[in-house]
C-alpha cells in the first residue's frame, strides 16, 4: 500500500550539490585561457605549444573517462566522485608552480586524469536520485549554471590574477574544491534510502530510477553496449559538439585580442558572451514543453550553430559578431541536457560508462581543437577564418547525427531484450 505522506525533497539537495560541482569543475579548466597571456610571457610558449597545453587536459580527460566511469558503475559515486575532486584541486594548485613548458604540459596533463569521470558519475548520482521526469530539467539547471559559471570566470580569473598573479590565483581555485568535498563526504549518499533525510514517499517516488542504475543478473556485457550504432552515434555527434565548444574556453580571448584587436579587459568582457548564452540555451532545453521531439530541437539546434558560425566570420562589428557567436553558442546548448539523458536512456545500469563514453570523445575534441587550431594559425599567418569554418563544419556534422539518434527507442528495444 503506497503512502499519502508529503514526500520529502532531500532530491533537490543531491540537484544543488552536483551542480555546485559542475561550476567548480569549469571555473577551474575555464580559467587557463585568462592565464594564458601571462604564462606564455612568464615562461616563453609560442602559440603552437599553447595549443598543446591547452590540449594536454582534453587528452587525459578522454583516456581516463571510461575507465573513471566504470568505476563509478562498479564502486560508487560518492567513493569516485571524491577521489576525483580531490586529484583535480591537487593538480590545479600545482598549475601554478609550473616552470617551464613540459612541467606545464605535464600538470594539465594529470589535471584532466583527475578530472575525469566527473560528469559521468554527476549524471548516474542524478540519474538515481531523480525520477524520470525530472532527470532533464535537472541535467539543463547542472548545464546552465556551468556555462554561467564559466561565463563569469574571465573577468574573475582576470581581476584573480591581476591581484595575485597567475600562479597564487591557481592555488586560490583549488581550496574551491576541497570545500565541497568535505560537504559531500559528510552529507551523500549513493542509495537515497539509505540517506536519514529521506522519507518514505520520497523512497517510492525513486524507487524506478535505483532500480534503472541497479546491476542485473545477466545484463549486457559493457562493452557490447558501447559498439551498438547508438551509442557510436551520440558519441560522434558529441565529439563535433565539444570541438566548437572548446573554442570558447580556449583560442577565444586570444582570438578576440590579435584577430579583433580588443584589449585584454574588453576581450575578457566579450569571452563572456558564448557561455552566457550557451547556460540559457541549456535551461530553454530543459523547460521545453515535452510534446517537442527532443531529436528535433537537437537538429534544429546544431544546424544553427552551423549557420551562426558562418555569419560570424563575416560579420565586421565585434560586438555583432560575438552575438552572433553567442547565439550558436546558445543553439548548440540546446542539445546538453538532451545528450546527457540519452546515456541514461542508452545506459541503464551502465549510465556512467556510457555518459564517461560520450564524454570521453567530447575530450578527445578538448585535444583535437586547440591543437589544430594552433596549426592552423601558425601555418596561415593567423587566418582565423579557417578555424572558424571547420567549427561550423563540426556543427553540421552533429546535425545530421540526429537524424538516425533515436535514445528513446534504443531504450525500448533494450528493455525487450534478454540481458
Amino acid at each position: 500500500m503506497k503512502t499519502t505522506h508529503t514526500s520529502s525533497r532531500v532530491r533537490y539537495n543531491v540537484v544543488t550539490l552536483a551542480i555546485g560541482l559542475a561550476v567548480l569543475s569549469y571555473v577551474q579548466r575555464v580559467a587557463i585561457s585568462q592565464a594564458a597571456g601571462p604564462i606564455a610571457r612568464d615562461l616563453h610558449i609560442p602559440k603552437q605549444q599553447m595549443g598543446l597545453i591547452f590540449g594536454a587536459f582534453g587528452l587525459s580527460y578522454a583516456i581516463f573517462e571510461i575507465p573513471m566511469g566504470l568505476l563509478g558503475d562498479r564502486l560508487g559515486v560518492k567513493r569516485v566522485l571524491a577521489q576525483i575532486v580531490l586529484a583535480w584541486s591537487a593538480c590545479t594548485a600545482l598549475t601554478g608552480a609550473a616552470w617551464n613548458v613540459p612541467s606545464m604540459y605535464a600538470i594539465r596533463f594529470l589535471f584532466g586524469a583527475g578530472e575525469a569521470g566527473c560528469f559521468p558519475n554527476l549524471t548516474r548520482m542524478l540519474s538515481a536520485w531523480l525520477p524520470a521526469r525530472e532527470r532533464v530539467t535537472a541535467q539543463a539547471l547542472m548545464w546552465a549554471c556551468t556555462r554561467w559559471g564559466g561565463a563569469a570566470t574571465p573577468p574573475l580569473a582576470l581581476l584573480c590574477i591581476t591581484w595575485l598573479g597567475w600562479r597564487w590565483a591557481f592555488v586560490c581555485f583549488a581550496a574551491l574544491g576541497l570545500v565541497w568535498c568535505v560537504i559531500f563526504l559528510l552529507w551523500f549518499k549513493d542509495d537515497p534510502a539509505q540517506h536519514p533525510a529521506v522519507n518514505e514517499a520520497e523512497r517510492e517516488l525513486l524507487a524506478s530510477s535505483r532500480v534503472l542504475t541497479a546491476h542485473r543478473p545477466g545484463e549486457r556485457n559493457w562493452l557490447s553496449l558501447l559498439l551498438t550504432p547508438q551509442v557510436s552515434i551520440l558519441v560522434l555527434q558529441y565529439f563535433c559538439f565539444a570541438y566548437v565548444w572548446y573554442f570558447y574556453i580556449t583560442w577565444l580571448p586570444t582570438y578576440l585580442r590579435e584577430g579583433r584587436g580588443q584589449s585584454p579587459t574588453r576581450a575578457a568582457a566579450l569571452a563572456v558572451l558564448p557561455l552566457l548564452f550557451g547556460g540559457f540555451g541549456s535551461l530553454a532545453s530543459g523547460l521545453a514543453p515535452k510534446r517537442l521531439p527532443r531529436r528535433a530541437i537537437a537538429f534544429c539546434g546544431f544546424l544553427a550553430t552551423a549557420i551562426l558560425l558562418l555569419a560570424f566570420a563575416q560579420i565586421q562589428s565585434v560586438v555583432l559578431a560575438m552575438l552572433a557567436m553567442g547565439l550558436a553558442s546558445f543553439a548548440s546548448d540546446l542539445t546538453m541536457p538532451i545528450s546527457w539523458d540519452a546515456c541514461v536512456e542508452i545506459g541503464g545500469p551502465y549510465t556512467a560508462t556510457v555518459a564517461a563514453a560520450m564524454n570521453m570523445l567530447g575530450n578527445l575534441a578538448g585535444f583535437v581543437a586547440p591543437v589544430v587550431g594552433g596549426i592552423i594559425l601558425e601555418r596561415t599567418s593567423n587566418n582565423w577564418n579557417i578555424l572558424i569554418y571547420t567549427m561550423a563544419a563540426a556543427a553540421t556534422i552533429s546535425a545530421i547525427c540526429w537524424l538516425y539518434l533515436d535514445p528513446e527507442s534504443a531504450r525500448r528495444q533494450m528493455n525487450a531484450s534478454t540481458f
